[in-house]
């Protein structure tokens, strides 16, 4: 396998493009539907809420928020800058798998620590309101029925695997005013991410675990497939 050198633009390799495509129609029609049929369906809830479905692991990915065209777009901006150079790398069938394989990590991740943190959300709006009637399932009804869309734990996935295999390549962060390293990227986001996950603000409504799920998963798995070759990355 020769080195690889970014030189310019990734361009639009077919996986990237695909998929960017996909991202955009489904916002359409996210966007031009009525009700929250579209979101209940396809969107990833808690596994005990009424509106789980099991294909919400993989579905919620292509899913953003209709009232917020800057998260499909930085998601997808960011889906090209890197996910176009690992393309390019890789290959169209390996990057595409590497992507889903990402995304679902996200939404597992996510939920498996989500399931305990509703699980004491729900006791405590039951102990806060004692005596209220039918206290318990009105409380499971709001929590468990919360649910997260985007591409951002699939993305994150793609950024560690990008700074993993090209640490040093050099990049102009606005308004950071000199060239930042891959590497020192990739982990300022992570630690972004996880104080912001640690915090629980309330009102914070970023998916913090589930980005830095896509992230575990995406280090894991680039690690694993380059284990032996780790020589040929720049």
């Amino acid at each position: 396998m020769a080195n690889y050198r970014q030189s310019g633009f990734p361009g639009f390799p077919p996986a990237i493009r695909n998929l960017i495509i996909i991202n955009f129609i489904v916002w359409f029609i996210e966007i031009t539907v009525s009700g929250n049929w579209f979101e209940n369906l396809f969107a990833l809830h808690d596994i005990r809420g009424s509106y789980f479905r099991i294909w919400q692991f993989f579905t919620y990915m292509f899913l953003h928020d209709p009232k917020d065209v800057m998260h499909i777009i930085f998601n997808m901006f960011a889906l090209w800058m890197f996910g176009g150079v690992l393309e390019n790398f890789w290959g169209s069938k390996r990057f595409t798998w590497f992507y889903l394989i990402c995304g679902v990590g996200a939404g597992l991740i996510y939920s498996a620590i989500t399931f305990f943190h509703n699980t004491n959300l729900v006791n405590q709006l039951v102990d806060e309101n004692p005596g209220v009637p039918f206290a318990l399932e009105q409380a499971r009804d709001i929590v468990f029925n919360n649910s997260i869309l985007g591409a951002s734990g699939a993305v994150f996935g793609v950024l560690v695997a990008f700074g993993y295999s090209f640490p040093n390549t050099e990049m102009i962060i606005i308004p950071i005013p000199v060239p930042v390293k891959a590497k020192y990227l990739v982990i300022g986001y992570i630690l972004i991410e996880l104080f912001g996950g640690v915090r629980d603000r309330p009102g914070d409504n970023v998916a913090h675990f589930a980005h830095l799920g896509g992230a575990l998963v995406g280090f894991l798995l680039v690690r694993f497939w380059n284990k032996t070759n780790r020589r040929d990355f720049y």
